[in-house]
């Protein structure tokens, strides 16, 4: 029996940037964005159903949602201060059209500017999946698609790249640091005195979590080598906007972790016939890369440590690593 706080979703790690949770933070998606938002810390939230209300003249796609009369200036409503894009919302053309007000008129969308504000607001997005398997026989299209569409308009209509302060969710590096957080804290809670030395995350999808777990043991390499050789120039991962999370190793002479090893389970999107593979690469390199614009394709970050057929298989493999 799993509860409720055991559950870690994808926008869980956003508990940590604590920086934001004063300002005032528009919020899309769907479900109980508003809810969410207050749960993970930030204190003032704007919907965009608000901001729809707020300002009449903004949603004009829906020509039935178009106010038959114009309405008086919008006063006293917040000057927006960041974006949280949750997951998708169920009107794309509203969300995409006043986001992008937003950014524009720097959080104030009655406000006529001169000139495009850039850097843009801090937009901090959760869930880059691009496609999704449901009951149809194709693909549907996730919240990576929503993105794509605004990263596009954003530069289609600027000239310039939409930039995020943080993407979270797998395969983010974001989010195996908040799960490192999250064990070192259990540790601590059990009274463990030992360091926790290594993380091995399980998962089905070489995409997304093998992907995932390489990235990040590759961020943990990166901080150890700059840890021991002062001064060196950071590695070039460290330009991705996941800047934060090797800046935070980096400079983390506490951190214990030394590496992330990936273990691919066949009971899910993964699957295989016969023998268990020794290598995973062979069945990516001709795959479309469905990842996220700022996580470029690199086979080898899918390429597995362990294979195995199930979960239990995965935390056996572990005890006997650890001599458990």
């Amino acid at each position: 029996q799993v509860s409720p706080e055991q559950v870690i979703l994808s926008h869980s790690p956003l508990q940590l940037f604590s920086q934001f949770h004063q300002r005032c933070m528009l919020v899309a998606g769907q479900g109980p964005v508003e809810e969410n938002a207050h749960n993970l810390g930030f204190k003032h939230v704007v919907t965009i159903e608000a901001l729809r209300k707020a300002y009449p003249l903004l949603d004009m796609v829906d020509q039935s949602r178009r106010p038959k009369e114009l309405p008086p200036p919008t006063t006293g409503f917040p000057t927006i201060e960041g974006v949280i894009l949750f997951g998708e919302p169920v009107r794309w053309e509203t969300s995409l059209q006043l986001i992008t007000d937003v950014l524009l008129s720097n959080g104030n969308p009655g406000a006529e500017l001169q000139d495009v504000p850039y850097p843009h607001l801090p937009i901090l997005a959760c869930n880059m999946d691009l496609l999704w398997m449901a009951e149809a026989k194709m693909p549907r299209f996730g919240h990576g698609t929503f993105l794509l569409c605004l990263e596009n308009i954003y530069k289609k209509v600027t000239g310039r790249e939409l930039k995020y302060e943080a993407l979270i969710g797998k395969p983010s590096p974001v989010t195996y640091r908040y799960a490192q957080f999250l064990i070192q804290q259990q540790a601590e809670k059990q009274g463990w005195k030992a360091p926790i030395r290594r993380l091995y995350a399980v998962g089905d999808n070489p995409m997304s979590d093998v992907y995932g777990a390489n990235l990040y043991n590759s961020y943990l390499k990166s901080a150890q080598q700059n840890q021991v050789q002062a001064g060196v120039k950071k590695s070039p991962q460290a330009a991705s906007p996941q800047t934060e999370v090797y800046l935070e190793l980096r400079n983390d002479c506490n951190n214990s972790v030394e590496s992330c090893e990936s273990i691919l389970v066949c009971t899910g999107v993964y699957r295989h016939n016969g023998d268990v593979p020794k290598k995973t690469e062979s069945h990516t390199m001709e795959t479309v890369f469905h990842g996220h614009r700022d996580f470029c394709f690199d086979p080898s970050l899918v390429e597995a440590s362990y294979i195995v057929q199930d979960v239990d298989d995965a935390v056996q493999l572990a005890f006997k690593k650890e001599n458990w």
